[in-house]
């Protein structure tokens, strides 16, 4: 029997329960305990006993220090270590493959992207459940595998073997309830016009199983939680979200990638290898310490696989399909062929891969002159034909000198641009990348861009495309008549072959007194030269950079008339002035002009930072004039000295940076580092906001109190508190649709779970994908819920169910909750505003911003007996990035008795910036801002998340129509209503519940409804739409679609030849007169079927009315203006009854009367003749008996007679004598027999 120990500790130490010897023993032990103080930053060692010696005394005495030690549990529980306690814990995924579940040291590589089919016996077994025995259930290849690991904590020993305290809390915690929950988000694709837009989420929660591994008796074996990985069409990039249900031990929530590969395959002995070349299994430091740092470029949020070259002297790329979690080195299996020329001038050659960029499906290098690009094999974005096989070679002819960027898709593709060099200087191919699809079109057509400006040695330096716009921005370089080189700033646009020069650098770099210049033209100049390196421009906020040894920002929208309220105006680029052109730009003074920018990675959340050739990492706020160097810094030595002391495994010895990137708007570097002999690549965060709090010194005074100086710190934060209230509904402004899929229960004493009870939460999670995915339909259900039709004939069977469960007689023992399989609607656990927002026309979000004011604010204000000082410390600025599409209110509200300033702020559109679209198609892209005026880099708050700075708020706005929302015919009204206008509703006599039937002769009036996937709401659309027949056919297999011509003669009420199908007594059309437009108010349609129509003159298959299947389109695009979206219906109606025309009428009638003639004449000569008939009948028979009688006797004669033929002593009358007698005597019988 083991018994513990409780080990006190003094103030600001750790304590620890200490498992101790056996019962009896002499305490000798020691135990080591690490401590670690937090006042110096040091750890040292101590002893304790294991246990206090056996005490001979009363158990009074024994129970007091019980209960004394439960004390100081209690009080320990509560000391300001044991949140930092829970700080060191984080989770772990990996992926498992479905047959390795159970391993605990298994990872796999997502390479299986189809679903497979594994749990359909287990299934069947399942009797006496709510699932369909009779579906087909599949399953996934992976299982997600959840543990997490508590670095830097105390172990806790034991007398046969040590036991790590995760695996301890991990036990714990299961026997606790602990759950971990998994959100699963899909990416949606970038090719619209292929795939829904839609941001699916699942939300599940991991059921626990013990490790198949061998484990000590004395403890339970390893264990760890899993959940099934799913798959959706259309989604390579997916994001796994880990937090805990609230239960055991506290981890922060952390993000996860789990993204397809497509580059992967297995050779002969089923290994997983890759397919743009071959893995090398240690990653030399060589071949880090000769490279710089690279830029990572690749298609923002839907690059599955990440690509970094760069490596100096090697063929070879840096790829992740988890955002750098882990990585692999590849040595490429490229030709690099050199074909310099003298069109192609190339001073030396490298195997190094200079630009590296990856997209969605395709990857992208370039060696020397040479581009080439890859095709993963993604069998859910695109057929595999389109994958490639090898690395291709485009652009064979050409010399190509740079790979450039496009960050943003549009359009439903993506783009790489390629600039030219040698002798078509002045071009650049536009690639585009559609479904796997690689295509090149080289710009301007006919002529080069250097034949458009005076010089020579015209060459291109960069390039950036917006695709939205289709528009180039090109940094031009050139030599004037005075051999000075002049750079310019080129705007070409693709449809109009435009070119204008948006703006001449000046050759100098300005001179600044101040944070930041604005660029007017009468400005000074330094002696140093502006050298620029590249441009950038952000889609969402329209501003423009240009960077190189300086950086320029320009911004290309004017500000909101009218606002000059800076506490509560709207204000675009203020930088300390109102007015702003698109003409200018503004110089940022605080980059020193003798750095140079090697690239600058931005965040789309309102950061950017930049990495000078120096590695230096300089970081700025979009919208502000502030340039902060994070490193090094003062701020840097002290973050990287508070790491290092507490052994930080993320801090090495020697350090190389190979990059720096985003991630969800936190800022890592991707280092190689050395450390105790051991080198490896590592993802690293780098928190900007505290290494700008280490950074920022508060100015300090002294206070003469008496005859003492009082020390004091000037808070440089012009608020004490920020918050933002009464936030919009993070899931339906950012249009998240939600799936809350729990495991299934065990009856499982300890609740764990088995292979098959996992394999049945696979089925389960697939099955209720496929229903999401079959409820995208025309015909609209009962319920607006697509889990409805899972348990619609289940549901009364519940509590059965349950009997079952309790009882332990469930199958396979498990218990399938039917309630919690379901789609919820109105989930804001999150606080702060949406990551996106979607605004459709005249749809609009708000909150407010809270700040409570330092001491000193109101102070002042209240010295001078105003509250202009208080509005003007705490003034914010709304800035909106297209002040034509957005509008933006602010409303202040002073409160003096809390010493704080609401702010009212409302974001709504303009209607004018979108024409309309289908759901999720060809958004407009821009953002709103809010800033604290003299907040940047300034203000921070410290939770036990960590350190995250305040003032500045970004929120990216996409402006059209919001995914999820789409039109459907509501059938179950529609036939209600026909029934009330026509008295009667007669389905067909094989009657489909998927598609019911409508009678040609009744009026048809169609009703359909808006339904929002997102909400849950589901309404009558109350719009203008256009209702067109677009195809039709006798039957579902034979409808065909109708030529534009056939189209307008089937619906137009201009048509005169005929061929109308149907018509209606509504008199308003478009305005060409072409088609009616319709309403829920419309009296309906009356069906025609004319004679040139397909529908007329139907033949019937059968003894039923004709029937004919019609394709039909519902649209209100250009005819319902009270919202962006078109909500475009394609339904097929299954109509019954279709009269004949009157001549295949005439033609019936004709032959059924000469039919039924034809019987009545017949009859009546059968009644007349059949006496006739009969006598006749009988007469034959006679004849035919007394021939067939006759005949029988001469055979019968002819045979007796040759019997006697060998008799002589008979004379020749004795033989004839018989002959006649027999001849006679037959003859009489014949006449017996006629007369019988």
């Amino acid at each position: 029997m083991e018994t513990r120990a409780l080990v006190g500790a003094p103030r600001g130490s750790r304590a620890a329960i200490l498992r101790a010897g056996k019962r009896g023993g002499t305490g000798a032990a020691k135990q080591r305990l690490t401590r670690f103080d937090q006042v110096t930053g040091s750890s040292y060692m101590v002893r304790w006993p294991a246990m206090l010696p056996v005490s001979p005394v009363l158990p009074r005495k024994s129970q007091l220090w019980a209960f004394w030690a439960l004390l100081l549990v209690a009080w320990l529980s509560l000391t300001p270590w044991a949140v930092d306690h829970h700080h060191r814990c984080s989770w772990l995924v990996v992926l498992n493959k479905f047959e390795r579940v159970g391993s605990h040291f298994s990872q796999d590589r997502f390479l299986d992207q189809e679903p497979m089919d594994t749990v359909a016996k287990v299934f069947e077994k399942l009797s006496d459940s709510p699932v369909d025995t009779q579906e087909r259930y599949l399953g996934f290849p992976y299982y997600l595998q959840i543990n997490f690991s508590c670095t830097g904590q105390v172990r806790i020993y034991t007398v046969k073997r040590m036991i790590s305290n995760s695996e301890e809390l991990a036990r714990k915690g299961h026997l606790m309830g602990m759950r971990p929950v998994v959100l699963i988000s899909y990416r949606y694709p970038v090719n619209f016009y292929r795939w829904k837009i839609e941001n699916l989420q699942v939300q599940m929660e991991a059921a626990p199983l013990r490790s198949t591994e061998h484990c000590a008796a004395e403890a339970m074996c390893v264990l760890n939680w899993y959940t099934p990985m799913p798959i959706k069409n259309g989604s390579v990039v997916m994001s796994v979200d880990i937090s805990s249900n609230g239960i055991g031990p506290f981890i922060p929530r952390k993000r996860f990638y789990m993204n397809m590969n497509g580059f992967l395959k297995r050779d002969a002995n089923e290994k997983v290898i890759y397919t743009i070349g071959y893995e090398s299994i240690v990653m030399k430091s060589n071949n880090f310490k000769k490279s710089k740092s690279r830029p990572l470029w690749y298609t923002i949020n839907h690059a599955p696989v990440l690509i970094l070259g760069g490596i100096e002297g090697e063929k070879a790329l840096l790829i992740t399909d988890t955002n750098f979690q882990d990585a692999s080195l590849v040595e490429l299996s490229i030709d690099s062929c050199w074909v310099g020329s003298y069109y192609c001038p190339m001073l030396s050659f490298s195997a190094t891969i200079f630009d590296a960029i990856s997209t969605e499906s395709t990857l992208f290098i370039r060696q020397n002159q040479l581009v080439y690009y890859f095709t993963g094999r993604y069998s859910t974005l695109f057929d595999t034909s389109h994958s490639s096989s090898r690395w291709v070679r485009v652009l064979p002819t050409e010399c190509i000198k740079k790979l450039c960027p496009v960050f943003v898709n549009g359009n439903g593709s993506e783009y790489v641009l390629a600039l030219n060099t040698g002798i078509h200087e002045g071009y650049i191919h536009i690639g585009t990348i559609t479904d796997g699809l690689v295509s090149f079109q080289m710009v301007p057509t006919g002529w080069s861009v250097c034949d458009m400006l005076s010089g020579t040695n015209c060459t291109i330096d960069w390039a950036t495309y917006i695709a939205d716009e289709k528009n180039l921005l090109l940094l031009l370089e050139i030599l004037n008549e005075n051999l000075d080189k002049v750079f310019y700033l080129l705007s070409f646009n693709l449809d109009t072959e435009a070119l204008d020069i948006l703006y001449i650098l000046p050759q100098y770099v300005p001179q600044a007194s101040g944070d930041f210049l604005v660029l007017l033209g009468t400005e000074t100049y330094t002696n140093t030269l502006m050298i620029p390196e590249g441009l950038f421009f952000n889609t969402f906020n329209n501003i423009l950079y240009i960077w190189g040894n300086f950086i320029l920002q320009r911004c290309l929208l004017r500000p909101e008339e009218g606002t000059r309220n800076p506490g509560a105006g709207v204000l675009w680029c203020w930088l300390g002035i109102y007015l702003y052109n698109r003409v200018h730009f503004i110089y940022l003074a605080d980059f020193p002009k003798e750095y140079t920018i090697k690239y600058m990675v931005n965040s789309y959340h309102g950061e950017m930072v930049f990495v000078t050739d120096k590695e230096e990492i300089w970081y700025f706020l979009e919208g502000g004039y502030d340039v902060y160097r994070l490193v090094p810094s003062s701020g840097w030595n002290t973050y990287v000295f508070l790491h290092k002391m507490e052994h930080s495994s993320l801090f090495g010895d020697r350090e190389y940076l190979v990059s720096v990137f985003y991630e969800d708007g936190q800022l890592y570097q991707l280092i190689y580092l050395t450390k105790a002999g051991r080198s490896r690549l590592v993802k690293r965060p780098l928190q900007v906001a505290k290494l700008l709090l280490y950074q920022n010194r508060r100015p300090q005074t002294f206070e003469m109190q008496g005859k003492y100086k009082k020390l004091s710190f000037t808070n440089l934060c012009p608020f004490k508190v920020m918050r933002l209230r009464d936030l919009p509904e993070k899931q339906h402004f950012a249009r998240q649709e939600l799936y809350h899929a729990p495991p299934p229960l065990v009856s499982q004493t300890l609740g764990f779970h088995n292979n098959k009870t996992l394999a049945v939460y696979q089925g389960l999670v697939y099955y209720l994908l496929w229903l999401h995915s079959k409820y995208d339909k025309p015909y609209a259900d009962p319920v607006h819920d697509p889990t409805w039709r899972w348990w619609q004939h289940k549901k009364q069977y519940k509590d059965y169910y349950f009997y079952l469960s309790s009882n332990w007689l469930a199958a396979e023992g498990v218990y399938i909750d039917m309630s919690s399989y379901q789609k919820l609607y109105n989930i804001s656990n999150d606080h702060g505003l949406p990551e996106i927002v979607f605004l459709d026309k005249g749809t609009s979000f708000s909150f407010t911003v809270f700040l409570s004011s330092q001491e000193d604010t109101l102070m002042s204000a209240a010295t001078l007996g105003t509250t202009f000082q208080v509005e003007k410390k705490l003034a914010v600025a709304v800035v909106v990035a297209d002040p034509d599409c957005l509008k933006a209110t602010v409303k202040q509200e002073v409160l003096l008795n809390r010493k704080a300033v609401l702010y009212k702020i409302k974001i709504e559109d303009r209607k004018v910036c979108y024409d309309q679209g289908l759901s999720g198609h060809n958004l407009k892209k821009t953002s709103m801002m809010i800033k604290v005026l003299g907040s940047a880099g300034k203000c921070f708050q410290t939770t036990f998340l960590g350190t995250s700075m305040q003032g500045n708020l970004m929120v990216p706005v996409l402006i059209g129509c919001p995914p999820g929302k789409r039109l459907a015919f509501d059938v179950t009204y529609t036939i209600l209503h026909s029934r009330e206008i026509n008295k009667h509703y007669f389905d067909c006599v094989k009657s489909n519940p998927e598609m019911p039937c409508f009678l040609f002769r009744d009026l048809f009036q169609p009703f359909f409804l808006v339904q929002d996937m997102v909400t849950g709401d589901s309404g009558s659309f109350l719009g203008s739409y256009l209702l067109k027949v677009v195809g039709g056919g006798h039957t579902l297999d034979t409808i065909r679609d109708y030529t534009e011509e056939e189209i307008f003669r089937y619906n137009s009420p201009l048509d005169n030849s005929e061929s109308l199908i149907w018509k209606t007594k509504v008199e308003r059309t478009t305005r060409d007169k072409k088609f009616y437009i319709m309403s829920y108010l419309s009296p309906g349609i009356e069906w025609l079927c004319l004679e040139n129509s397909p529908c007329h003159d139907i033949t019937p298959g059968n003894i039923f009315a004709p029937e004919f299947f019609l394709k039909l389109l519902v649209s209100n695009r250009g005819v319902d203006t009270s919202t962006y979206c078109d909500y475009q219906l394609i339904f097929i109606l299954h109509m019954h009854g279709l009269p004949l025309s009157s001549n295949r009428s005439l033609f019936i009638v004709i032959v059924s009367i000469s039919l039924l003639s034809g019987l009545v004449v017949f009859y009546i000569l059968f009644c007349i003749l059949w006496p006739h008939i009969v006598k006749a009948w009988a007469s034959l028979r006679w004849k035919i008996n007394n021939i067939m009688a006759s005949e029988s006797y001469y055979t019968y004669a002819t045979s007796t007679a040759g019997f006697s033929v060998h008799s002589h002593t008979v004379s020749e009358e004795s033989v004839k004598a018989p002959s006649k007698a027999g001849s006679a005597g037959g003859i009489a019988e014949a006449e017996k027999a006629q007369e019988a």
